[in-house]
């Protein structure tokens, strides 16, 4: 027993004189290093040559040679942060990264509506070009307000969309000057747009100052820093992308055959090092220099030959071999590796070249994922898994790739095109949040026409939408309401409008008539209108404007909405070939009053004709089938600068209706049989002129094309020469088997 508590204090006695001994290790180290400088770390492979890199390097402009806006120039007082030091920036940034729109938002704002409020600029304000863009696009809006006092959301007029410290762009005192907003409150119903966060090295995600309850537009987003159903992913975007209508995709429908000449194509920098490198240092183990090129350089920067590896002489070579656009335009799937940030310009990139996106950038929130499946439109990859991607490619159907690439064009076209569809995109989803109760759903986001053409207020129901019948195996009613504007005076029974109620009323599709009544005149008694077998009622116009004629009124039940001016000709065999018509073609205009535009080279503008020729591109909605959705969309949709100006010239409504139906459509209207004789009748009852006899009503008609385009950044109108005719029509058969004998007799 003795002998164990023996041993026992020996052992004790030993471990303390090692710990003593290790102590006095230290204490001699202690000044030594206080006289030795800091020493950046050396263990990351990647981070080892930083002390050796040039000051400055040399920004290259995007879309040229697959170059990217991305800075790689150190400066001498930056260090890489650590792990511990990044999650302090991210959670100083982000205090409020539990932020909800149940937590974080007064949706009492917004009682009045969804409105947008942008702050006035200050003295000495720079803006740059880009965010003029996001700004113009919010003004022009249909959202905006100049009264904070009814806006549900706020827009800075502070530039924050370039927080890299090392831009030209970067805005100083930011923090400052939104906090002294008079509405700040903490961020509270206040959207922030950025692109560029954080600087070299590490390209953390620090703004520069705290967002508090703001919401985050944001390109690059980090899913751990990304708030759902709060913040908004947004694509990076250069600042040549166009503020409207950019440039269209180059798939056209049912292209075939859906494979390119290339499999797998990208082409662009490679980093030496640093954040972003490890993916595009690898990607020549996948390049077999055939059908999957992936095309490095590391020739940017102004010393870059400093630092380049064995591999950058024939890389080099090989980039400058091939074309980016020819790439692009040549290739079935396009790599969007990330780059220093999670976002890269490839991305728009290959969607508007219709080349599936392979995406390789672990943790990015995708662009408006929130209602975008882009499963639908993309490969989504895993940059650990570099090696499977050639095959995961090759495994992709010609009918799923053929797919793929259709709905790349679709959401280029829908929400990607132009800054403004970016921004619009952005604030419908927002709307959708505060009016969840009538929210879109994904089908309305991720079909034809998209979700900035189906308002959900009109419906959340996709089946009310005549875009949505063939998905939903749908037909549309099968009557419909006829709607007569009315701007003369009912004088006797003889009045082409009497004729006109009682020929369409013999329509066994028609379901009730409405007469717009916009005459200066009092309505007249009822025994003055003829009896029909179906309801007549008559609304008596408020605002006797030329606009009115499109108002949603709750009266119309039926889906088809039959147009016509009171000195439209129609007999009733007309009016039921077109309805029959227009049941297969329920998201068109059909009618048969045609009219055409052209671009005047001489003048450098549209220009209108109604010239009867085998071309049209437009069917007046004097005598025309169409969706009543689209009275609720020309109501709600249309700027109300727009309205204001064809009531005030009376003139150009239907017009306006076909620019808006055909950029929903991307489609010609329908044109069906229709007597030669016919033409405008020149009417000049009682003391108002008809407005075709104006000798002012064509070149107003002219300027309206203008403006319109205008308003859209494109034409949408689409030349058709298809004209639909009765089976049998002007066949040389006996009259008894045509089934429209009344058409032909006309």
């Amino acid at each position: 027993m003795q002998a164990k508590k023996r041993y026992l204090l020996v052992s004790v006695v030993a471990g303390l004189l090692f710990l003593i001994y290790l102590w006095g290790l230290q204490i001699e180290e202690f000044p030594q290093q206080q006289q030795q400088p800091y020493q950046y770390p050396q263990t990351p492979q990647h981070y080892q040559h930083h002390q050796h890199w040039p000051e400055s390097t040399e920004l290259l402009e995007p879309y040229l040679e697959g170059g990217e806006q991305e800075e790689d120039s150190p400066q001498l007082h930056h260090q890489h942060t650590s792990p511990r030091e990044r999650r302090a920036i991210r959670d100083n940034i982000y205090k409020n990264k539990r932020c909800r729109m149940e937590t974080c938002f007064d949706f009492a704002r917004c009682q009045s509506g969804f409105r947008v409020y942008i702050y006035p600029p200050q003295r000495g304000d720079t803006i740059s070009e880009t965010y003029q863009k996001i700004l113009s696009s919010i003004e022009e809006s249909r959202f905006r307000t100049t009264d904070p006092s009814r806006a549900c959301l706020f827009i800075l007029a502070v530039d924050t969309l370039d927080r890299d410290q090392l831009s030209v762009q970067y805005v100083q005192n930011v923090r400052t000057r939104i906090h002294n907003l008079p509405t700040w409150n903490d961020g509270r119903n206040h959207l922030i747009f950025n692109l560029y966060s954080g600087t070299w090295p590490d390209y953390t995600e620090d703004l520069g100052f705290e967002v508090g309850q703001a919401m985050l537009a944001k390109a690059s987003a980090d899913v751990a820093n990304f708030r759902p159903n709060f913040d908004i992913s947004i694509p990076l975007f250069s600042k040549d992308h166009p503020l409207k209508e950019g440039a269209t995709g180059y798939l056209t429908l049912n292209d075939a055959p859906p494979s390119r000449k290339y499999q797998l194509v990208f082409k662009g920098k490679r980093y030496l090092t640093g954040i972003g490198s490890e993916t595009r240092n690898a990607l020549y183990h996948v390049h077999n220099g055939d059908d999957v090129l992936l095309l490095t350089t590391c020739k940017h920067g102004k010393e870059w030959e400093k630092h380049k590896d064995s591999r950058c002489d024939r890389d080099n070579k090989d980039y400058s071999k091939f074309d980016y656009q020819q790439l692009l335009h040549n290739s079935s799937f396009c790599l969007v590796p990330r780059g220093r940030r999670l976002g890269s310009f490839r991305f728009l990139e290959a969607l508007q070249a219709a080349c599936i996106p392979v995406i390789l950038s672990n943790g990015w929130e995708l662009p408006f994922s929130e209602v975008i499946d882009w499963r639908k439109a993309a490969i989504i990859g895993d940059e650990r898994l570099l090696l499977q991607v050639p095959s995961i490619t090759r495994s992709v159907g010609r009918d799923r790739m053929l797919a793929l690439r259709q709905q790349t064009q679709f959401l280029w076209d829908a929400y990607f095109s132009s800054v403004a569809k970016i921004v619009l995109t952005t604030l419908e989803i927002i709307q959708d949040r505060v009016e969840s109760h009538v929210s879109r759903n994904h089908l309305l986001w991720n079909s034809l026409p998209g979700g900035l053409y189906a308002l959900p207020q009109y419906s959340a129901d996709p089946a009310q939408f005549p875009f949505y019948y063939a998905i939903l195996g749908k037909s549309p009613s099968q009557q419909f309401t006829a709607v007569i504007h009315t701007v003369s005076p009912l004088q006797s029974q003889i009045s082409p409008v009497v004729k006109l109620i009682i020929a369409v009323a013999k329509s066994k599709f028609c379901a009730q008539i409405v007469v717009l009544w916009t005459c200066e005149t009092p309505l007249p008694p009822r025994h003055k209108w003829p009896s029909t077998s179906v309801p007549l009622s008559v609304i008596q116009g408020q605002t006797k404007t030329m606009s009115s004629r499109f108002l949603p009124h709750d009266i119309i039940a039926t889906d088809a909405v039959l147009s016509l001016d009171e000195d439209s000709v129609l007999s009733t065999n007309e009016v039921d070939f077109a309805f029959i018509v227009w049941q297969s073609f329920p998201e068109r205009i059909v009618g048969y009053p045609a009219r055409s535009h052209y671009w005047d080279s001489s003048r450098s503008r549209w220009g209108y004709t109604s010239k009867w020729t085998n071309d049209y591109s437009m069917v007046l909605t004097g005598a025309a089938f169409y969706h009543r959705y689209y009275h609720y969309l020309f109501t709600h949709y249309v700027p109300a600068s727009l309205l204001t100006m064809v009531d005030h010239m009376a003139n150009c409504e239907d017009i306006l209706m076909n620019f808006l139906v055909s950029a929903v459509t991307k489609q010609p209207p329908i044109k069906v049989t229709q007597k030669k004789q016919y033409k405008e009748t020149m009417m000049t009852q009682g003391s108002k002129a008809s407005r075709w006899a104006d000798p002012d009503h064509f070149t107003q008609r002219q300027t309206c094309m203008n403006v319109f385009s205008r308003w859209l950044g494109f034409m949408p109108l689409v030349h058709s020469q298809m004209r639909l005719d009765p089976v049998l029509f002007r066949d040389q058969v006996s009259i008894l088997r045509k089934k429209y004998r009344d058409i032909e007799r006309l």
